[in-house]
């Protein structure tokens, strides 16, 4: 579906992305990650043919800076910053709409799945919304069309824990019709997305590896958290991802989408001192087993 055949870039003197060859299928989730300044968005830029470069990228054999309508049609992209566009949120959507030759009304559900109110900011200016709000737009932008590749930059950086659930569910839908590139700084916030890692340092391909593919993008897990005492800072933290408080604030329930397992196991790492017990339960299993994690 995608080829990249030896792609160098450079900015002045400095080299950004070294010969760098990849093929891309349609069922592939790859994981693009790397430090700051490895090459990640660079490489996506070329491939959405923003850059010049040396070398060949084709999308189901068009080049992106020849044919870049077209190719542009077939990708939903999420940038990790937010362009300043002015042009007001019911504007903007028609605009994207009739680039991909796709229904506004699509991405406007969206919307409403991740919990954004387009009648409530259709005059806005998009450069005047939150963050939150810019980040649901732009995935329902990005999802609410017909296209054969998502690339996404930190999509979920700016995201509640629900709205979080409903963009991996909405994932879920795509995976079996559009490949994904997914691009992060670190791999345990997208590591349960992906079946594929690319990790990028100093412009080089470091690592290309298939990985285990068992997570369902949909899934659910129960968790019930046992504190050793209560304490506010903890309660102020597990609140944002929906938990509610019982016994005094030393026991604590809520579900965690199953993508989000490892992010959420490292916000309660914070707080390992205070942790007696963890209780999660795959809450939308097959065969009856449950998945059970208990610190003493």
């Amino acid at each position: 579906m995608i080829s990249i055949s030896q792609v160098s870039k450079q900015f002045h003197r400095v080299r950004v992305l070294n010969n760098i060859d990849l093929d891309i299928k349609h069922g592939d989730r790859i994981a693009l990650v790397g430090s700051n300044g490895a090459g990640k968005t660079t490489l996506i830029r070329c491939l959405l043919g923003e850059y010049n470069f040396q070398g060949k990228i084709t999308v189901d054999g068009l080049e992106p800076g020849a044919n870049r309508t077209e190719v542009l049609k077939r990708i939903g992209f999420v940038p990790q910053l937010s362009p300043p566009l002015k042009m007001p949120v019911g504007q903007l959507l028609g605009f994207a709409a009739g680039v991909c030759e796709s229904k506004p009304e699509r991405m406007v559900d969206i919307c409403s799945l991740l919990g954004l109110d387009i009648t409530q900011i259709r005059r806005r200016p998009f450069n005047k919304l939150s963050g939150g709000q810019k980040q649901k737009l732009l995935i329902s932008i990005a999802l609410g069309r017909d296209t054969d590749l998502l690339v996404l930059d930190e999509p979920a950086a700016n995201l509640d824990p629900e709205a979080r659930h409903t963009f991996f569910q909405l994932l879920a839908e795509k995976q079996q019709h559009a490949a994904m590139i997914i691009s992060s700084h670190r791999l345990d916030e997208v590591a349960a997305l992906v079946n594929r890692v690319i990790e990028l340092d100093q412009g080089d391909i470091v690592l290309n590896d298939h990985v285990a593919d068992q997570i369902d993008l949909a899934s659910v897990l129960v968790c019930c958290l046992t504190l050793s005492r209560s304490d506010s800072a903890f309660a102020e933290t597990i609140r944002e991802w929906g938990f509610v408080d019982s016994e005094g604030g030393r026991v604590w329930r809520g579900d965690i989408a199953g993508p989000d397992r490892l992010r959420f196991l490292g916000v309660l790492s914070r707080y390992a001192a205070l942790l007696k017990g963890i209780q999660l339960d795959e809450n939308n299993k097959e065969d009856g087993a449950d998945v059970h994690a208990h610190t003493a």
